[in-house]
């Protein structure tokens, strides 16, 4: 299953939660007006009142049940809406600062971030369950671009770097996927059923307290609601189990395409299964986010199970485990061994990994060479579809190569937090002195003199970056800009637009970099808001396309006759019947915007068609040079469909 059946999937699955809600919810509602009608009817006989309660109460009662269900799910999902970070700390997690003093944090920022810049999202937040042993971790947002990874301490002390690296992989699946989105409106919608329990239990406490007898029918009337509430929610956990149990088989395979090997996911599971403090959470209350977790975090039954069984997901990874190596891992974690601070792939914080499970066994070579920016690609179609929103260790062995190489004053300040903003703007500086002092004008006017100078500074250290290092780099200065107050990212991102529009004309690597970062920027101002997964047509944005097209097709060639032949043969690519003539605007940048926002609305299939036809019109010869990959990413980023960084696989 590629990325665009995933998220087929995830549509599917959230039309399927819509419905099944929505069942429960009217069943809800009519077991609250049943008990309404039994207590006012059985109350009312027994006071010789009319025996029939009034129809104008029911309606009172209808009404009243769907505004408390509707409004606590509003509320509760309005609550989440700035991201993943909210969920995070409503459990207590401890955030994982740029430049960590700890060891095994240093291990999993080096992991997530090597990750991310493999994905090619942004390096979500990371946080820490400080006081939870177990091993477990989930990943909470809206989009990438609001993601939070969280990890139980466990998970730092108890697993080697390569299990560490499957269990991230594994939430990443759900951060590329679409299922975060489905999972805070799980929390949402299950909240809302649950006030319906919590409002039977308020009334009962409210009419015990008053002593007085007619307050008889409020009592009944609350523990009537009570059971109807709970009744809610034993559905609710129903529905959740069987929405969630299959994704994580999907998550599980998606981390072993990305690892390339079993050993690591598969040894994460085996440890749960045999360590005392297994997944379950002890000191935080697992029930809201138990669908999103890893392993099972509550201890459910196998009806109410959010995941599959252990030994069936093991075996789904490695058909030819044997149960005896559980005896061999509980026996080796006895008594667990501590290991200096050296990041072996093979080793955990607070024990070495079982003899003959994988110490012996290289690990991954985190060398790349890149490659001169002129260099040119051979790319396949197909290919580049099958890499979006599905990297592969040759991804993460480019990202890892890519992330080591940047220099360390530039990775420390794209993670401080007072320092990221004036990196990116140092990004778009021109190297021309006239443009830059145009450029330099424009920052003395939006911005105090500290910040022009540690501008300045930083640009002459980004001068010499590789093209490759730019958007890796930008992607680690993201988790600190996106702390900055609403209004300052505001005026930042139309800064950003200025500099670069400040020589009259927009180049292509310009465009690529302000273009990312505006769609994160706005991505993480409102992620509730942000369209991932659209529905239109094709033939619903065919001027659009012919705009896209044309403009790709044009960067990819010198001459006019190659550009009309890329563009024909990118948009035979789509299957659209109408004929579509080559007609490259003249602001393409602005052509570029217009469109982008159409075509992200666009449905999964729709998406995978323009990828496959953009990777044939902008390489119509079979080649793609640095300069036309970073364009062909950008556009699959504003289409929300993320490309590793490197798209060749041969040359």
């Amino acid at each position: 299953m590629n990325f665009f059946q995933h998220q087929e999937l995830a549509r599917k699955q959230s039309r399927r939660m819509i419905v099944l809600f929505t069942l429960a919810v009217i069943a809800i509602v009519l077991a609250v007006d049943a008990v309404v009608y039994l207590v006012l009817g059985i109350l009312g006989a027994a006071s010789q009142e009319p025996a029939e309660p009034r129809v104008d109460v029911l309606v009172f009662t209808t009404l009243g049940a769907l505004l408390v269900i509707g409004l606590s799910s509003a509320y509760r999902i309005s609550s989440l809406r700035r991201g993943g970070a909210v969920v995070a700390r409503q459990l207590g997690g401890t955030p994982v600062h740029a430049a960590p003093k700890e060891f095994a944090y240093q291990r999993l920022r080096n992991v997530v971030e090597e990750i991310a810049i493999a994905s090619g999202v942004p390096v979500p937040e990371i946080f820490v369950l400080e006081d939870e042993t177990a091993i477990n971790a989930f990943a909470a947002g809206y989009t990438p671009a609001d993601a939070a990874i969280t990890v139980t301490r466990g998970c730092l002390d108890k697993l080697t770097r390569e299990e560490l690296q499957g269990v991230i992989a594994h939430e990443f699946s759900h951060v590329l996927n679409g299922d975060m989105r489905l999972n805070i409106r799980l929390i949402g919608v299950a909240f809302g059923i649950l006030a319906i329990a919590v409002m039977g239990r308020v009334i009962m406490r409210g009419a015990s307290r008053s002593g007085r007898r007619k307050d008889g029918r409020l009592v009944l009337i609350g523990l009537g609601l009570l059971v109807v509430g709970y009744i809610g929610v034993f559905f609710a956990r129903l529905i959740k189990a069987s929405i969630s149990r299959q994704r994580e088989f999907l998550a599980d395979a998606s981390a072993v395409q990305f690892t390339r090997q079993t050993e690591g996911i598969a040894g994460v599971l085996k440890k749960i299964g045999v360590l005392a403090s297994g997944s379950e959470l002890k000191n935080h209350d697992g029930e809201e986010v138990a669908h999103m977790l890893f392993g099972d975090g509550v201890g459910y039954s196998a009806l109410f199970a959010t995941h599959p069984p252990l030994i069936q997901r093991i075996k789904r990874l490695q058909p030819g485990f044997d149960p005896r190596e559980m005896v061999q891992i509980a026996r080796a974690w006895k008594d667990p061994v501590r290991v200096g601070e050296v990041d072996d792939p093979h080793s955990s914080v607070a024990g070495f990994a079982p003899a003959g499970l994988g110490e012996d066994k290289p690990g991954p070579e985190h060398a790349f060479n890149l490659p001169p920016a002129s260099t040119e690609f051979k790319v396949a179609a197909g290919e580049v579809v099958a890499q979006v929103g599905r990297p592969d260790n040759v991804d993460y062995v480019t990202a890892a190569s890519l992330n080591s190489s940047l220099s360390l004053p530039l990775r420390e300040a794209a993670m401080d937090r007072e320092r990221a903003m004036a990196l990116v703007l140092a990004l778009v500086l021109d190297p021309g002195p006239e443009i830059r002092t145009v450029q330099q004008e424009l920052l003395a006017h939006h911005y105090d003199h500290g910040t022009l100078a540690e501008v300045l500074h930083l640009h002459g250290q980004v001068q010499g970056l590789h093209p490759m290092h730019r958007l890796p780099l930008a992607s680690l200065a993201f988790p600190a800009l996106r702390r900055q107050p609403r209004q300052l990212l505001q005026d930042f991102a139309a800064n950003l637009d200025r500099l670069i529009a400040a020589d009259g004309q927009v180049n292509l690597q310009e465009y690529c970099l302000a273009k990312l970062v505006g769609i994160q920027v706005i991505d993480a101002l409102d992620p509730a808001a942000t369209l991932v997964i659209g529905r239109l047509k094709l033939g619903q944005v065919k001027v659009e396309l012919c705009a896209l097209f044309s403009i790709v097709a044009a960067y990819g060639h010198d001459d006019a006759q190659g550009a009309r032949r890329a563009f024909l043969q990118g948009m035979n690519e789509l299957g659209v019947q109408e004929t579509m003539d080559y007609a490259p605007p003249l602001d393409w940048a602005l052509a570029l915007d217009r469109a982008l926002p159409r075509l992200n609305q666009l449905a999964p299939a729709g998406k995978e068609l323009v990828v496959r036809g953009l990777t044939q019109a902008i390489s119509a010869d079979g080649l793609l040079n640095v300069a036309e990959a970073e364009l062909l990413r950008t556009v699959c980023a504003a289409l929300h469909c993320p490309l590793p960084p490197i798209l060749q696989r041969s040359l």
